[in-house]
């Protein structure tokens, strides 16, 4: 590790021990070192100990405010493009290199992850990768095509299973060809002065602006993509036979839509749950390639 955060580089004190050491040693939650590092370098900042708390009222309000001012427009009413173009903007210029590395690595793992499942179906399924080498490639209309991925995915692989009369089950031979580590390096991100603000602050104060700025239909449906992670969950256990793996997924259940206002804090729960997931892919094709 070429930086070390601080909670590693201190000295240990038995009667000051640091809850950041504490998680980052822990091994009952699978996530890679320098990942883990990242996380919680970036729970651990300045950022989300003072501003989140402020941040996060703020935003769940401007969601409300949002959403009645929005009963007045089109319903059709979208900026997709400028709100890229917006956030793409703010992560470059105001967001953690940490956060910022996590947030692109987001949108690598979550299409290996597809690719993994649709590949080891009985019934296999095309994907359509999201693989944005640096942040000026989330103009793209990254956000939404990967909220789009996740629901056309869900619909085109149980549309093949239900046409074939078959279901998801254990796979004999499983393919892991897809699982790797994403090309990118938290050494190339960002680094200006004032680039501090955490993940969890940055996603709150996106997310009003994500609501003001696409549909009612694009934004409900990225709020409630994040149910869609048990359902993920399950078909990766189904298919490598580890269901006690589903340990891991906490934005359950996917049939009981949740408020859009805690989307935020949902969000991240999603990212590190894929995180988590694609390690444990890692792993277990480890397994397999030195067996």
């Amino acid at each position: 590790m070429k930086n070390p955060p601080k909670f590693l580089s201190q000295a240990y004190d038995e009667r000051d021990p640091s809850p950041w050491l504490a998680l980052y040693l822990d091994q009952s939650t699978p996530l890679p070192d320098e990942v883990k590092a990242a996380w919680l370098t970036d729970s651990s900042s300045g950022s989300r100990q003072y501003l989140l708390p402020f941040l996060r009222p703020l935003a769940r309000a401007f969601i409300i405010l949002f959403q009645v001012a929005k009963t007045f427009v089109p319903r059709n009413w979208s900026h997709s493009r400028t709100l890229h173009r917006l956030l793409a903007w703010g992560l470059k210029r105001f967001v953690s290199p940490e956060a910022n590395w996590l947030i692109l690595r987001h949108f690598h793992l979550g299409s290996q992850v597809l690719a993994f499942i649709g590949r080891n179906s009985p019934a296999p399924v095309a994907t359509s990768p999201l693989e944005p080498a640096d942040i000026d490639a989330l103009k793209d209309d990254m956000f939404l095509k990967h909220d789009l991925n996740l629901f056309n995915f869900v619909i085109r692989l149980n549309q093949a299973l239900r046409d074939q009369g078959l279901r998801l089950e254990h796979a004999q031979q499983i393919d892991f060809s897809m699982i790797r580590e994403p090309a990118l390096r938290l050494e190339d991100m960002p680094r200006g002065r004032l680039n501090f603000l955490d993940l969890q602050s940055a996603i709150e104060l996106f997310t009003p602006l994500y609501q003001l700025m696409l549909t009612d239909n694009d934004f409900w449906r990225a709020a409630n993509s994040l149910q869609l992670d048990e359902t993920i969950g399950i078909y990766v256990a189904t298919l490598l036979d580890k269901a006690e793996h589903l340990v891991l997924v906490n934005n359950k259940h996917p049939l009981v839509p949740m408020s859009t206002l805690r989307a935020g804090h949902r969000l991240v729960i999603h990212g590190l749950s894929t995180e988590m997931l694609h390690c444990l892919l890692t792993r277990f094709r480890a397994e397999v390639e030195s067996a």
